[in-house]
């Protein structure tokens, strides 16, 4: 009788070990989706508030004591790994924690660790993953974009003009035909401007220098602004001069 109870367990454990070899890939997909769901709701919903207000997240940052760096570190990288969250905020409040400088880095560790999550979940589980959670809208844009040229100079491109939506770029990426040691780099550096801008501006907020901060807010905003509306034209004719220097 227990020799008999014995291989029903075994036989039962196989049937389980073959469908979760067989669906391991939508078992994975459903505990990311879940856990995408969970940090969007902790994370945008119950703290947007939080997320909105660099003197706020300074104060949940260094809650963490010694751990600050760390924690801001895997802030950033939630940020980036749940793109609707806003980053420029985070950014900012990453100068106003600890400077220019260090807030820069600490933003660029943490930035370019959630990139290589992103690109790598997205890589494993390809174009159907990525368009669960990227609207036809945007899939249609990047797809077209990442037309233009040299793949690796227009994700440069990408991430260094203002107002497009990096952190959903990343998921494309990682369907694209940029390798993984290129997209690092070229992600990596197109950021840095806007990284120590929005850092610099945090630096900047407990000087009260209004008239300094205002003409920075009033930089940023006009790039974004330009990025939003004439950014797809830009890469386009940068792209263009990039081939033509080529031939």
């Amino acid at each position: 009788m227990m020799e008999n109870f014995a291989n029903n367990i075994k036989c039962f454990l196989k049937k389980i070990y073959k469908y979760l070899s067989q669906y391991k890939g939508h078992i994975v997909l459903s505990i990311f989706g879940l856990l995408f769901i969970y940090i969007g709701y902790e994370y945008y919903i119950k703290y947007f508030p939080t997320l909105r207000d660099p003197n706020k997240i300074k104060d949940a940052i260094m809650a963490y004591g010694k751990y600050s760096v760390p924690a801001f570190i895997v802030l950033q990288m939630i940020q980036v790994i749940v793109f609707f969250i806003p980053g420029e905020i985070i950014q900012i409040a990453g100068g106003y924690i600890f400077g220019t400088i260090y807030g820069s880095i600490i933003s660029l560790v943490g930035i370019t660790l959630g990139g290589v999550v992103v690109y790598l979940i997205s890589r494993r589980y390809g174009k159907p993953f990525v368009q669960k959670i990227i609207s036809k809208k945007q899939l249609k844009f990047f797809d077209k974009i990442l037309k233009f040229g040299s793949i690796n100079y227009v994700v440069f491109l990408l991430y260094l003009i203002p107002g497009i939506p990096k952190d959903a770029l990343a998921y494309i990426c990682g369907i694209s035909e940029i390798n993984f040691k290129d997209f690092v780099i070229y992600s990596t550096v197109g950021r840095i401007p806007g990284i120590v801008m929005s850092a610099y501006f945090g630096a900047k907020i407990g000087s009260r220098n209004i008239p300094l901060l205002a003409t920075i807010a009033i930089v940023m905003i006009m790039l974004f602004v330009i990025g939003v509306f004439k950014g797809e034209k830009i890469i386009r004719n940068l792209s263009r001069k990039e081939k033509n220097n080529e031939i």
